[in-house]
Order: structure tokens, then C-alpha cells, then sequence
């Protein structure tokens, strides 16, 4: 068995005086697709700071082969240092990589490269670092969230992307589906350590579950065996005094397991406050249309939405998913065609791009919109301490400014304050951002038992499924179709799923990476001479030198593959990693130098 790229063991931090990590390993191997899930707050994002070398824990080991590459994509990437996208992503290029990969995957996100820093999205930027972390294409994947502000074509792509890689990947993300599609085991942060399961995130919560089942089977075996050992030191016949003294230290012991065991953690308790029944018909739209300037955002469409309906809006960001909620809801009215609105509707909007929280404001003058240390839950209140904690907050965060929570907390602050106002018709704009996988499960539930109706804009696919009674999908051009059922459902019917939006398609995809097969594909070039004799020569045989390059590194690796070879032979592990790094740079070197010619024969062709 190979050696681990990358390993972590009996990591231990602390934050605040708050132990956050107390025993958390982290293993992986050459190719390996690893998931790491835990709950909003469990350390998953720290753990993978760590990881990267971002981080330095309290406690612990961490080892990196050397001459391996590792990238790390952020939640919230930095770049303020930069003078446009394309130099941010190719200041994360080292020698030998493809210097035509960084705007090729700028193009497929959307972007031109030309961009001001300064000037993008919150999700433009996570674009542009989704793009600055995979051009390498390192040994090593670290990616946090990565889904996040991407629409659907974008997500799909990114799997197909992330699936063509050699790359190991250790993947953080809340998209159910993403998970399932590319993970083949799964790392469960929970309480501090860290459990692995070597089979994909399908399977997790069903292992989690026996785990938990397990650990109150055996909680209730001690409570059992501190019984029996309490009766016996109270009735049982006196013994030789040292037998009485290692019982008695043995009673200790088992009380201050029971004592310091941890649980697991609570889950928040949602419930909407509901407002008066509406009408049976909540909207009715008849041949609605908009158009902006020359371009028809949403052409002549209806639907009849009734009480107690789930319809989500997807579509590629921009096909005008906002526009036609807007309209849908009153909001905005359409260039022809009509909207009728039903009977008694009370409305909530849950904004999770969370643009209307102060990050100055502190939690409790959040969720009490700062009148004194109540909430007002339709027409009842409820002090705020005891409403934080019904969302997983701590007394001790009250005076936390919202600013410094993190992603998942401050949509848990979004969904608190949506959820005590009164309503009988939901308008969720992409609900499951930065929730837990047990949130969510909270929240589809509520949506399953709400008496209202809702409208879910959202790129989550499984969510869709599991919740959606009908799906409305942008077909392009301003056509707007429903389809009945989940996201699935609608592919079933239509024959695929969600598609860019014309003007947004990149380009055919141009030759990526540097391995042996990439050097089939053939990059353009600016315009060259014809190549002179020892160039022709060295494009023909260069592809045999990289071969015989990987086959040393293969016998090398080999080698390296034993784990006992660092204790039994630290000397001969120096050498070897020395020599496979060398190798490496050689074979980086001659690819390089194969794609220049290559671009040149091919111009000079042209």
C-alpha cells in the first residue's frame, strides 16, 4: 500500500478556551475522493485550513510528500492583491503547468479574466478561486463549498470537471447530490474526533445513525454498570481493604466517563409561523411577458399555483429566475399578459444572500429587530435567549456580531428571523446555502408539513427532489416550461437538465493539464515560423522521453510504496523522494517544452 500524500493524526485546537478539535485524523491517498461532513461549526473548514498548512493546530502531526502540489479553494477568497481575475488565477500556475488552462476555465465560470477584483460578486470571486484552484490540476483537491453561488450547468460541469481529474479531492460542500456523485469514502468530523467511512456519502447517514444508536446502547451499559458497582460498595460483604480501594478508584472512573461524555449535538427546531388560510388559488398567471431593452427575459408564460403547492424556479444564472418570482409575486409588474394574486396571502421573503444583515449588528438585535430582548413570533413573544437556542445559538453569542459568524450560522440567523413572522406563502431564494445536512433535513420537513404554499429558487438538486411538487425551468430564449414533480422528475420528462444560457457557452474545451494523453490535444498559439530541424526532431521524440520518465517514477513510487521504508531506511526514503521530485521537474520541463513546439508545428501548419 502506498504511502498517504497528505496525513493528519490526533489533531488537537482550541479556540477561546473552547476545545474545537481533540483528535482528528485526516488520511489521504494518491486519487482518492474523499468527503468531509460534520455539523455547521464541527471544525470541517479548520480541519481543512490545517490541511493546507494554513493553520497550525495545538497538537499533532501533519506530513506532505514532498515534490507533491496541493491547492486549497476558500469560502471566502482574497482578491484585493490582484489587478484582474486572469492574474489572480495565474499567479497560482508554477512552472510547467498549462498557461492556457487558467483562461479556459475563466471562460466556463463566466468570466473574461478582464474583470476588477474590486469591483466582483461575492460569487464572481468564488468563481475565480473555483478557477485559480483547479488550473494546476495538483495532486491534491482541497474544496471548501465549492457549489456555492454556482447555478446548475455550472455544478454539473464541475463534477464531470472534478470526475476527469487525477487529483485526490477532499471535498466540503451541502449539496447532497454533489457528494454522492464524486465521494468513495466519507470523513465525519463530530465532536472533535473523526470517524472514517471508506464508502461514498449514500451511505453516511445510515452509518451515522448506527453510531449513534451504538454510543446510547453503551452509555446505558455504563449507567448499568455504575449501578451495580454503587450497590455493591453500599451492601456488598467488605473484601481486603486494597480489593475495596481499586473498586472504589474503579467507581471513580466510571463516573467521570458518564460525566465527561459529550453527546450528540441538539438540531435546531424550525417551525413557521402560520398566518390565516389563504384562498384555495394562490397565482394565476396568463401568458405573462418581460423583455429588457431587446432581450425577452420571460415570454408568454402561465401557471396556476394553489395552496399547498412546492414550485421551484431553476435556470442558469441570468436566464431571469428573479424577474419571473417577482412578477409572480406582484412585485413586478409584466409587459403583457396578466397576474392575479389569491385571497388572504401573507407573504415572507428569506433572502440567503443575506445582503440585508448589518454585520455590525449583534444576534439578539438581529432576531429582535432591536426592540429590548423579545422576539416577536407572529402574535406571541418569546425572550431571544430562549429563541437562539431553538436555532442551536449559545446565550454567550448574543452580543456576537452577525458579521462574525460563520456562513452556516448566518443562514440559520436568516431562516430564525423568516420564520416568526407570519405566513402562508413562502419565497425561498436559495434556502440550503451554508446549512448543515441535518438543517436541511429540518427544513424540508417543515416545508413538507407547512399548511402554506411555496416559491424555491434553488440550484440543489436533491433538495428539489425532495421537496418540489412541480419544477419551472428556464428553455431559453424567455420560454419558461413547468414540469410536474422534482428535479429529477424534470429531466425524466425533458430529456436533460438545466443548460446555460447561450451567450454564457465557453468555447470547445482546449487541451488541459500535462499529462502523457494531454499531449494529444493541440493548444493555439500565436503566430510562429516554420520549426527548424532540431525542433521537429525533439516534438517527435519528446513524447518517448516523458514515457520513460513516467516509467522511472513508477518504479520509483513503487518503492516508495512500502510504509515501513522511513523507520527501517530514513536515508534510502531521502534519496528517493530527492529523486522523484528531480524526475518530476524533468518530466514538467519536457512536457512544456513538447506543448511550445506543438503550438508552433501547429501555427506553422496553419
Amino acid at each position: 500500500m502506498a504511502p498517504p500524500l497528505l496525513l493528519l493524526r490526533d489533531i488537537e485546537l482550541t479556540f477561546g478556551g473552547t476545545p474545537l478539535l481533540t483528535g482528528a485524523d485526516l488520511s489521504v491517498s494518491e486519487g482518492e475522493r474523499l468527503c468531509l461532513v460534520g455539523r455547521n461549526g464541527s471544525g470541517k473548514s479548520t480541519l481543512l485550513k490545517i490541511a493546507a498548512g494554513m493553520i497550525e493546530a495545538d497538537s499533532g502531526e501533519r506530513f506532505f510528500q514532498p515534490g507533491r502540489t496541493l491547492r486549497y479553494l476558500p469560502q471566502e477568497p482574497d482578491l484585493s492583491a490582484y489587478a484582474s481575475t486572469l492574474d489572480y488565477v495565474n499567479e497560482g500556475l508554477a512552472p510547467g503547468d498549462d498557461p492556457y488552462r487558467g483562461q479556459y476555465l475563466l471562460d466556463v465560470l463566466g468570466l473574461t479574466g478582464k474583470e476588477d477584483p474590486s469591483a466582483l460578486s461575492g460569487g464572481e470571486a468564488r468563481r475565480a478561486a473555483l478557477a485559480r484552484t483547479l488550473a494546476p490540476e495538483p495532486d491534491i483537491l482541497l474544496l471548501d463549498e465549492p457549489t456555492n453561488h454556482l447555478d446548475l450547468p455550472a455544478i454539473e460541469w464541475l463534477e464531470s470537471e472534478l470526475k476527469s481529474l487525477k487529483s485526490a479531492i477532499v471535498l466540503i460542500s451541502h449539496d447532497r447530490r454533489f457528494l454522492e456523485n464524486l465521494s468513495r469514502a466519507t470523513v465525519w468530523i463530530d465532536r472533535g474526533v473523526s470517524r472514517r467511512m471508506d464508502k461514498s456519502f449514500a451511505h453516511f447517514e445510515t452509518w451515522r445513525d448506527d453510531v449513534f444508536e451504538q454510543e446510547e446502547i453503551d452509555q446505558q451499559k455504563l449507567a448499568q454498570k455504575i449501578k451495580r458497582e454503587e450497590h455493591w460498595m453500599t451492601y456488598g460483604v467488605t473484601a481486603r481493604r486494597k480489593r475495596n480501594m481499586r473498586r472504589v478508584r474503579e467507581l471513580a472512573d466510571l463516573r467521570k466517563q458518564k460525566r465527561e461524555h459529550r453527546g450528540p449535538q441538539g438540531t435546531a427546531k424550525l417551525a413557521a409561523t402560520e398566518a390565516e388560510v389563504s384562498g384555495k388559488l394562490v397565482i394565476e398567471a396568463k401568458g405573462i411577458s418581460k423583455t429588457f431593452g431587446e432581450r425577452p427575459i420571460v415570454k408568454e408564460f402561465s401557471s396556476r399555483i394553489q395552496r399547498g403547492d412546492r414550485v421551484g424556479l431553476v435556470g442558469a444564472n441570468g436566464a431571469g429566475k428573479t424577474t419571473l418570482l417577482k412578477m409572480l409575486t406582484g412585485e413586478l409588474a409584466p409587459d403583457s399578459g396578466s397576474i392575479r394574486l389569491g385571497t388572504n396571502l401573507e407573504m415572507v421573503t428569506l433572502d440567503q444572500k443575506r445582503e440585508n444583515l448589518d454585520p455590525n449588528d449583534t444576534l439578539s438585535s438581529v432576531l429582535t429587530g432591536g426592540r429590548g430582548d423579545t422576539v416577536v413570533i407572529g402574535e406571541e413573544t418569546k425572550h431571544v435567549m430562549s429563541y437562539m437556542k431553538d436555532f442551536m445559538f449559545s446565550p454567550e453569542q448574543a452580543r456576537t456580531p452577525v458579521g462574525v459568524l460563520s456562513g452556516g450560522e448566518r443562514a440559520r440567523v436568516m431562516l430564525a428571523r423568516a420564520l416568526a413572522n407570519k405566513s402562508n406563502l413562502m419565497v425561498l431564494d436559495e434556502p440550503t446555502n451554508d446549512l448543515d445536512l441535518e438543517t436541511l433535513d429540518l427544513l424540508q420537513e417543515l416545508l413538507a408539513d407547512y399548511p402554506g404554499t411555496a416559491l424555491i429558487v434553488s440550484h440543489d438538486r436533491d433538495f428539489l427532489d425532495r421537496v418540489a411538487t412541480s419544477v419551472i425551468v428556464s428553455e431559453g430564449s424567455g420560454r419558461w416550461q413547468e414540469y410536474a414533480g422534482g428535479y429529477s422528475d424534470m429531466i425524466a420528462q425533458r430529456g436533460e437538465g438545466v443548460t446555460a444560457r447561450q451567450s454564457d457557452k465557453p468555447a470547445t474545451k482546449k487541451p488541459l493539464g500535462n499529462s502523457t494523453e494531454a499531449l494529444k490535444q493541440k493548444p493555439k498559439a500565436a503566430p510562429k515560423s516554420k520549426l527548424s530541424f532540431t525542433q521537429q526532431h525533439l516534438l517527435k521524440t519528446l513524447p518517448d522521453t516523458i514515457a520513460d520518465i513516467e516509467k522511472k517514477l513508477e518504479k520509483l513510487n513503487a518503492e516508495m510504496a512500502d510504509p515501513e521504508l522511513y523507520s527501517k531506511n530514513p536515508d534510502k526514503f531521502s534519496k528517493l523522494t530527492a529523486r522523484i521530485t528531480e524526475l518530476t521537474n524533468e518530466k514538467d520541463s519536457a512536457e512544456e517544452q513538447w506543448l511550445e513546439l506543438e503550438m508552433l508545428n501547429e501555427q506553422a501548419a496553419g
